[in-house]
């Protein structure tokens, strides 16, 4: 007689039965609902990632010295190193310059003011910390032109800074996540020395520039084709050599038009600003910081690459997190590439960084600094990243005809 391959005994008691089918019930429901919340919860820690990144107050303004035009802030990673730098506020002035540190404290820096600020200014306590120090083209007193570039999404408006001398290089600058082309103009001066004409892009959602669907962030995985127009608008300006100069997120970028662009026969080098080389490093460490498990964090990732998800993700499309992991993609690079990355930088950690120049040591110098925070490594030692970027233009016959020699 064969042995009865049933889950519940024949001669279980009824009652027995229930229970066996009300744990089994439960427990599925249990699973169900687990399964959701870990659904839901990733879909929130995803749709972190692709939101459109506002400007958040970091510190603190402490005090305002009118008469020594001196602002005090509170101490911070960022506030204390040495450098010029940029600091958003609201109130009377919305944006000021900060420039040597005169004192510290346990608590607070107290820093020149380079940006007059006068007793009738008023300037509420929330403040954001910031590398741009130039917020406007002119402050560069250099001649420029504001150009519009078209894309799939409309006009894309960009600035010029036309060399001194007649030239087929041009340097494409191509900012961050959650900032403007503002960012770059502290780039621009080094490669105007160098005879090269600068041109500064604007791509979707970044307050500039049309606004995509839904609005979200593709991390560079769409972004890279509002640029790739900018490379065919200097193109069709006389450009015929381009050097991608990418910071952050701008990395990703320029590193995704090395790889897909259109006009790959022009690019001839790029140099990156503390870029992005692979967001699922990025993300994971993010994740780490902020305390989310694991489990939490693939299973968002995972979300943002499904298009199933999107109305959980907010993602208009999937992340193609393969296609914009360039360690896996490393031998398709072919242009001279220097990256400057700093070791204390801890929003995007120069791991990645490392690892590229490691996998394509005949291609990439990489320039390490210290101490300087993410994208604030011009700010910390302009002259070190400055004649770094310049003695690398030399090195690859990328030095314009009216270069100077400072």
């Amino acid at each position: 007689m064969k042995a009865s391959r049933r889950a519940v005994p024949d001669d279980a008691r009824p009652g027995t039965v229930v229970a066996v089918r009300s744990t089994v019930v439960a427990l599925a429901t249990a699973f169900i609902s687990a399964t959701g919340l870990l659904a839901l919860l990733a879909g929130r820690v995803a749709r972190r990632v692709v939101a459109p990144a506002g400007r958040a107050p970091d510190t603190t303004i402490l005090d305002v010295d009118t008469a020594a035009q001196t602002i005090t802030l509170s101490r911070s990673a960022d506030t204390v190193l040495p450098g010029r730098y940029g600091l958003f506020t609201t109130g009377t002035q919305s944006y000021v310059k900060l420039g040597t540190v005169l004192t510290t404290r346990a608590e607070s820096v107290t820093r020149k003011l380079l940006t007059q600020i006068d007793e009738a200014d008023r300037l509420t306590s929330a403040a954001a910390f910031s590398g741009w120090y130039f917020s406007e083209p002119g402050e560069l007193h250099l001649p420029f032109e504001n150009v519009s570039v078209s894309t799939a999404l409309g006009s894309c408006p960009a600035w010029v800074f036309p060399a001194d001398a007649p030239t087929d290089i041009w340097a494409i600058h191509i900012h961050g996540r959650g900032t403007t082309r503002s960012e770059t103009l502290r780039g621009v001066p080094a490669f105007h020395g160098a005879g090269i004409a600068s041109m500064l892009a604007s791509y979707r959602n970044d307050g500039d520039a049309p606004r995509s669907r839904g609005g979200a962030s593709a991390l560079g995985a769409t972004e890279w084709r509002d640029v790739d127009r900018a490379i065919g608008h200097a193109r069709r300006s006389g450009a015929r050599r381009i050097i991608l100069v990418g910071w952050s997120m701008g990395g990703a970028i320029a590193l995704q038009l090395a790889v897909n662009s259109a006009h790959r026969d022009l690019i001839v080098g790029l140099v990156l600003d503390s870029p992005v080389v692979d967001w699922r490093q990025v993300l994971t460490h993010h994740a780490g910081l902020m305390g989310i498990p694991n489990p939490l964090a693939r299973a968002a990732l995972d979300a943002l690459a499904q298009r199933w998800a999107s109305p959980l993700t907010g993602a208009a499309d999937p992340i193609p997190w393969d296609r914009l992991d360039l360690l896996r993609r490393a031998d398709e690079l072919v242009a001279p590439t220097l990256i400057l990355h700093s070791d204390a930088d801890d929003f995007v950690p120069v791991g990645a960084s490392r690892a590229l120049r490691d996998l394509r040591p005949d291609l990439i110098d990489l320039e390490e600094f210290e101490e300087a925070r993410h994208t604030k490594l011009w700010n910390y030692d302009e002259e070190r990243w400055t004649s770094r970027v310049r003695d690398w233009l030399t090195a690859q016959g990328l030095s314009g005809a009216g270069a100077s020699d400072s």
